[in-house]
């Protein structure tokens, strides 16, 4: 696989073939290995080892991007050749900055995210855990599917002012669904460290979930205090972080325009955006190699800070807002150049409660609500009042006095963020969570009042 000494050799190459006056590398490389069950057996096993390169070059103002994934020197002064093509045909842009010559304000040491017993894993071993979770299955009469992959991932950038960086991490991904008649369980879970995976105890939660939601009664629609698990929590709340880059504000595409400052969710709502956190994943610089900035993005319910890539710092000085957003300068969240989305918050870490419950506290405490195991299909309906409609799955159950009835019908809901994050009255110790919508982030399980559920499904 490729490595950093080999990165180093592979960019002294694309400099020597390029004739513009900046040159950036980007390197994408690693190997993935997937494993993937249906009806109760293994149908599918694949492994994929790649290694790309992405040159940027740059003329003045003028600046363009060509990939390729072959590094022989044709293959390379090829890419050479069609980003300097490209990048001359480019109308200039006065707002493109010099390359940085480092990465900026140095975060300092985060955990290691490269384990070798992910990187290591076998087919044999990834078929094991997969024999393990159908047992569960058969043993509870149900059907089974999902995945187990692993993979062992390198990322690194050089360009021509003399900054290099670079970082090798392994993640591994279980996820099980269980399906009954007319009932269905699922659960996931993600760590760059396997052993903290258990693929039993995914399946376990799961099949109790199938089982006990079987035959599921119809409720009606309507408002429902809702506990959400961090799963539900996580696909929902992750339609809103793209919203917190300095370039939406100044494209009057976010829902924090005339909303920085001011307090928008309850005052138990503290988010960070945080490379470092030991829960988090991820690469500790941005798409310009500049080092990624622990942000606290939300306290208390006020929106206190953007996350900016150097361009968008420089533009978000200049303009009418400057004085509304907070502080502004360059926080290491850029993607690759050229794009146009700016840059965004990707490490998302919720503050954790002073007077944390767990699941079963929450609903111990609720005398009319549901249990919602995670959400799906998830859509945005009005960008600026952040109001999302999407349906509950596998796992929807009613609360009653404190216990869990029964399983229901499915709902569609229409709810805002803004609405939903004023109304968190409980809220769980924030854990890392998987789910089908929305990147992992750091969230807790929320107990939300007047959850608005618009109608019932048909499964």
């Amino acid at each position: 696989m490729l490595n950093r000494n080999k990165a180093a050799d592979v960019f002294d190459r694309i400099q020597r073939y390029s004739t513009a006056d900046e040159v950036e590398a980007l390197f994408y490389a690693g190997h993935s290995s997937l494993t993937r069950f249906a009806n109760n057996t293994i149908h599918q096993n694949v492994a994929e080892e790649n290694s790309v390169v992405s040159v940027r070059t740059a003329f003045g103002e003028r600046t363009a991007r060509a990939t390729t994934n072959k590094l022989d020197e044709e293959s390379l002064k090829r890419a050479v050749k069609s980003a300097e093509d490209i990048a001359r045909v480019q109308h200039p842009d006065p707002e493109l900055l010099a390359m940085p010559a480092s990465g900026g304000k140095n975060y300092g040491a985060i955990p290691s995210r490269h384990f070798d017993e992910t990187a290591a894993i076998t087919p044999e071993q990834r078929a094991e855990a997969v024999q393990k979770v159908v047992s569960v299955a058969r043993k509870q009469k149900l059907t089974t599917a999902g995945i187990f992959s692993t993979a062992e991932l390198v990322e690194g950038i050089f360009n021509s002012r003399g900054l290099n960086d670079w970082h090798t991490q392994t993640s591994s991904d279980i996820s099980v669904t269980m399906l009954a008649a007319d009932s269905s369980g699922w659960q996931k879970a993600n760590s760059p460290n396997v052993a903290h995976l258990d693929a039993v105890a995914l399946a376990e939660i799961a099949a109790r979930k199938a089982v006990e939601s079987a035959s599921p009664r119809e409720i009606p629609a309507g408002k429902y205090t809702v506990i959400l698990e961090p799963a539900a929590v996580l696909d929902i709340v992750g339609f809103m972080f793209f919203d917190f880059g300095g370039l939406a504000i100044l494209d009057q595409r976010s829902f924090l325009n005339n909303r920085v400052g001011t307090k928008i969710f309850g005052e138990n709502i503290n988010i960070s955006d945080d490379v470092g956190h030991p829960l988090q994943s991820g690469v500790p610089f941005d798409g310009e190699g500049m080092r990624r900035q622990r942000v606290h993005l939300v306290e208390g319910g006020v929106v206190k800070r953007l996350v900016y890539a150097r361009a968008t710092a420089e533009k978000m000085k200049k303009s009418e807002h400057r004085d509304k957003v907070g502080v502004v300068e360059p926080t290491g969240h850029g993607f690759p150049i050229p794009n146009e989305m700016g840059e965004a918050p990707m490490n998302i870490v919720f503050g954790a409660s002073t007077d944390p419950k767990t699941v079963d506290q929450m609903i111990a405490s609720t005398e009319r609500g549901l249990l919602v195991t995670r959400l799906w299909y998830i859509r945005e309906v009005d960008p600026y009042e952040k109001i999302l409609t999407g349906m509950t799955r596998d796992g929807t159950f009613y609360v009653e006095n404190g216990k869990l009835r029964e399983g229901v019908r499915n709902f569609r809901f229409n709810e805002s963020l803004i609405h939903m994050l004023s109304n968190v009255e409980e809220m769980g110790t924030p854990v890392r969570a998987s789910g089908e919508e929305s990147f992992d982030m750091v969230v807790p399980a929320m107990k939300v009042r007047d959850f608005n559920f618009t109608e019932v499904t048909k499964f």
